[in-house]
């Protein structure tokens, strides 16, 4: 290592640039607020959402009315002309969907009356519309909610 290549270590803690402490400071007079102003003056904070007089996006958007549940739970959607796929010979449970990877993500099962059934199929699921229960009913299958 020669002279020419130390270089000054710079300080871990440097503290607080005190301004508006007099001209020889550097920082006096306006203390490196510019000059006149709302931000050059104490107490002139600007909130953040503030747009210069422009309307603010916050009213500009449009207001839904209603609530949406932030958390609200995932249903897997059933529908009776998907049943065979689903189905693990002639049964669906959620031990059956959860073993082929079908209920990751879902919290809930719920079975649908689109489409037929030509099987008779046993299902325990958490929620079945009255369509679907009819008609799993009619072609000979037992519905248990679970």
């Amino acid at each position: 290592m020669r002279l020419h290549e130390l270089t000054k270590i710079k300080p871990k803690n440097r503290g607080v640039r005190r301004v508006g402490r007099g001209t020889g400071s550097g920082r006096g007079t306006t203390a490196g607020r510019g000059t006149k102003g709302q931000k050059s003056r104490t107490g002139g904070n600007i909130p953040a959402y503030f747009e210069g007089g422009q309307k603010p996006l916050s009213q500009i958007i449009p207001k839904k009315k209603g609530f949406h549940r932030p958390n609200r739970p995932k249903v897997l959607v059933i529908n009776l002309q998907d049943l065979p796929r689903f189905a693990e010979g002639k049964i669906i449970n959620l031990q059956i969907l959860r073993d082929r990877g079908w209920l990751d993500g879902f919290d809930l099962v719920k079975i649908l009356g689109n489409g037929e059934v030509k099987e008779a199929f046993e299902v325990e699921v958490q929620a079945i519309s009255a369509a679907a229960k009819q008609k799993i009913e009619q072609a000979g299958g037992k519905v248990k909610l679970a």
